[in-house]
C-alpha cells in the first residue's frame, strides 16, 4: 500500500503496518530506513514515525549510523513477546518436538519447556494443531554423536549472523590444537554432528570446522565483508569438502551403477565421492579414518550385485577376505 496525499490509508493501516515493521525488525539485525519503506510500501518519513511509535510502547529500537541510516532491534530487560505468524509458530513447534533427535547436550528438557510455553500463548486455532505434532512425533537420537553445547552453537551462529570475526582453538583428528580466525558462514548438521562453515583469511581458503572439537570460541568487535560460498548452499559445500577429504584409509570402485541409482540404493551417505562415468556406471572413492567403516560401505556396494572393480589398501582387502569367509561359513 502506498501513501495518499491525504495520509487517511496510511494511519488506517498503522495498526497492522506495525507489526509488520516489528516483524521485520526480529528477522534481521540491521535495516536500513529506504529498506522498511520499500518493503511496508510508505515513505522514509513514516517509517521514522512508526520507529517512534515503536519506541513508545517500550521496544528499543536504536537508529545506526552509516551512508543511509537505519534501524536495529535490540535486546532488552523488557522486550516485549516475540510475534509469530501461524506458520512459523508451527515451524517453531516442529523444531522442539524433535529436538529430542539431536546431539545438542540438554535440549530435550528445554525443548519441552520451551513447547509449554509456546503452547499456551498459541492461538485456539493452532493448538490442535501444535498437540497433534506434539502426541505423534518421535524423534530417533544419532547413536553416537557427540554432544554439544547449546552455548557454543549459539556463539557461532551469532557471529555468523553479526558478521565477526571468530577466533577459537581446534583440536584436529589427531589431537592436536591450533588457533584459529576465521569469517564464520554458516552451521550445517549431518548425521548427528555439527560443523561450522568459514572462510579462513590465514589459510585463504574455505575450511569446515567440527563443532565438537572447538573450544573457547570468542567473537571480535572487528567485522568482516560476505564472501560469496563456493557452493550453491552450505550443506553442498560440506558434502563437496568430505568427498575431497583424504582420510587414513582409501578405497576406489568402478561400479555398474549410474551414480544417482548407486546412491539411491545405499542406506546411507557415503565418506566419499561418486562421479557418473555414463548411464550405467560411476566411479566411487571411500575414506575414513575407520578400516572398519570403509568395508562396510564396500561390502554395502558389492552386496548390491552389480559389476564393480575394487582397488583399496591391504588391511581393507584383508577384511573383506575374512567376511567373504565367515559369509561362506
Amino acid at each position: 500500500m502506498t501513501e495518499t496525499s491525504t495520509g487517511t490509508s496510511t494511519r488506517k493501516d498503522m495498526p497492522g503496518r506495525l507489526l509488520r515493521l516489528l516483524s521485520l525488525l526480529q528477522s534481521r539485525r540491521d535495516w536500513q530506513g529506504a529498506e522498511l519503506a520499500e518493503r511496508l510500501g510508505v515513505t522514509v518519513r513514516t517509517v521514522r514515525r512508526d520507529i517512534d511509535r515503536l519506541r513508545a510502547l517500550d521496544y528499543p529500537v536504536e537508529s545506526t549510523t552509516g551512508t543511509a541510516g537505519g534501524y536495529r532491534l535490540i535486546s532488552g530487560r523488557d522486550l516485549p513477546p516475540l510475534l509469530l505468524d501461524d506458520e512459523e509458530a508451527i515451524a517453531v513447534a516442529a523444531g522442539l518436538v524433535t529436538a529430542a533427535g539431536g546431539s545438542v547436550s540438554g535440549i530435550e528438557d528445554s525443548s519441552r519447556r520451551a513447547l509449554a510455553k509456546l503452547e499456551r500463548v498459541l492461538p485456539a486455532r493452532l493448538r490442535p494443531r501444535l498437540a497433534a505434532l506434539g502426541d505423534l512425533t518421535a524423534s530417533v537420537p544419532y547413536r553416537g554423536a557427540p554432544r554439544i553445547d547449546p552455548a557454543v552453537l549459539a556463539v557461532l551462529a551469532s557471529a555468523g549472523r553479526d558478521r565477526r570475526l571468530l577466533s577459537f582453538d581446534y583440536r584436529d583428528r589427531a589431537g592436536a590444537t591450533s588457533p584459529r580466525r576465521v569469517e564464520p558462514h554458516h552451521l550445517v548438521s549431518l548425521q548427528g554432528h555439527w560443523y561450522l562453515v568459514a572462510h579462513d583469511p590465514d589459510r585463504a581458503g574455505w575450511r569446515t570446522f567440527r563443532v565438537d572439537r572447538i573450544e573457547r570460541p570468542v567473537p571480535s568487535s572487528r567485522g568482516f565483508a560476505p564472501r560469496d560460498l563456493p557452493a550453491p548452499d552450505p550443506a553442498t559445500f560440506l558434502r563437496r569438502s568430505f568427498a575431497e577429504a583424504s582420510y587414513r584409509y582409501t578405497a576406489r570402485m568402478t561400479v555398474g551403477l549410474a551414480a544417482d541409482d548407486l546412491r539411491g540404493r545405499l542406506f546411507a551417505h557415503l565418506p566419499g565421492d561418486v562421479q557418473d562415468l555414463g548411464p550405467d556406471a560411476c566411479a566411487v572413492r571411500i575414506s575414513a579414518d575407520s578400516a572398519e567403516l570403509v568395508t562396510q560401505y564396500i561390502a554395502a556396494i558389492a552386496a548390491l550385485d552389480v559389476p564393480y572393480t575394487l582397488d583399496a589398501p591391504a588391511e581393507i582387502t584383508g577384511r573383506l577376505h575374512r567376511l567373504a569367509r565367515r559369509l561362506a561359513r
